[in-house]
């Protein structure tokens, strides 16, 4: 009885063209891109450069050997408080994770300028100082993998 239900909802899927998101094919224009960046520790920066090795990309070593260059103009993360307690303490936080980055190939600008900013908020207790910085810490580096993958989405659409 549960297979042809498995069978139908299959069907179904495949029908209305849902696809899970996997790996995308980047254009021959940025198969092999050098990042060009002022902080190459950046969070963005390593999960954009894991996201396009993932993706099938070949990382240029120099920025004269890469078929395009993306570079990052600004990788910024901003705290920000929400909230405080009655005794004037930080309740909630507010980091909010910008880039700006274009994408050129030679003289050929394949991408102006283009901003991407995400915000997340957290709670905040100073009794769980150690918690609260680790939780922090994760989250920068998921927003940092979410800004990643937009920058991946548009660099398929070149």
């Amino acid at each position: 009885m549960r297979a042809p239900a498995v069978a139908l909802l299959g069907l179904a899927l495949a029908a209305c063209g849902f696809h899970l998101e996997g790996h995308r094919a980047l254009p021959a224009a940025v198969q092999t891109p050098f990042v060009d960046t002022q902080d190459r520790q950046s969070d963005f920066v390593h999960s954009l450069e894991h996201s396009l090795l993932m993706n099938g990309a070949q990382l240029a070593p120099a920025r004269n050997q890469a078929s395009a260059v993306i570079t990052i103009l600004k990788d910024t993360l901003k705290p920000r408080v929400l909230s405080v307690s009655n005794i004037n303490e930080p309740n909630e936080y507010e980091l909010t994770y910008s880039v700006t980055f274009s994408v050129t190939a030679g003289d050929q600008e394949l991408l102006p300028p283009q901003d991407l900013s995400i915000t997340r908020s957290y709670s905040f207790d100073p009794r769980l100082l150690l918690a609260k910085g680790h939780e922090a810490d994760i989250l920068r580096g998921a927003m940092a993998q979410d800004l990643a993958e937009m920058v991946m989405r548009r660099l398929a659409r070149l």
